[in-house]
């Protein structure tokens, strides 16, 4: 009987990208590199191989920041270092990154007064937040013969809430729905 041993390789493959997608190291197997240092320094083009040894010289990491380039530009950091400056500065830009919500404030054509009111009330506070307002007019069985109505309704509601808005879609009849949308107005410093 033959014995079959199967050697599975543990380590990651020369050529694999990292988790994060970067060429670190011995991953970078180019025959030339543009070598940037530390501090920004231009060293010159070099083969993979002596980059690598003057970034074990150095005690960093050998970082392929452009592999699209012609010849690829990597550069000597603290890998380590340099991931974290990354997280931080994509923490930071989400955290003032501005998600603008689109509510919506659905009417009817004979809607009441006060019931108007109450909606625009809901609508203006949306607004101030930052949000932008669909604004949807449904009609019913024979209404929809009588759409002047409804655009009188958003018409009225629209007024209602200029102060605090300007119309970025005008009122247009999709199917059974005249839809209009208003943004918050943008304010002067």
């Amino acid at each position: 009987m033959i014995d079959i041993v199967v050697e599975q390789n543990v380590g990651p493959k020369p050529n694999a990208k990292s988790k994060d997608n970067v060429l670190l190291n011995n991953q970078v197997r180019f025959p030339l590199v543009r070598l940037i240092g530390p501090d920004g320094e231009q060293l010159g083009t070099m083969s993979s191989r002596d980059a690598q040894l003057k970034a074990n010289e150095m005690e960093l990491d050998l970082l392929c920041v452009a592999s699209n380039a012609n010849p690829p530009v990597c550069k000597l950091v603290n890998y380590g270092k340099y991931r974290y400056e990354q997280q931080k500065k994509a923490k930071l830009a989400k955290k003032n990154q501005k998600v603008v919500e689109n509510k919506e404030i659905q009417l009817t054509p004979q809607i009441g007064v006060h019931d108007m009111q109450t909606k625009a009330k809901a609508a203006i506070k949306f607004l101030q937040e930052g949000n932008k307002v669909k604004v949807c007019v449904r009609f019913r069985g024979r209404q929809l013969a009588h759409t002047e109505v409804g655009m009188d309704t958003i018409t009225r509601f629209i007024d209602l809430t200029s102060e605090f808005s300007q119309i970025e879609k005008q009122p247009a009849l999709d199917g059974r729905w005249l839809i209009a949308i208003i943004a918050p107005k943008k304010q002067t410093k």
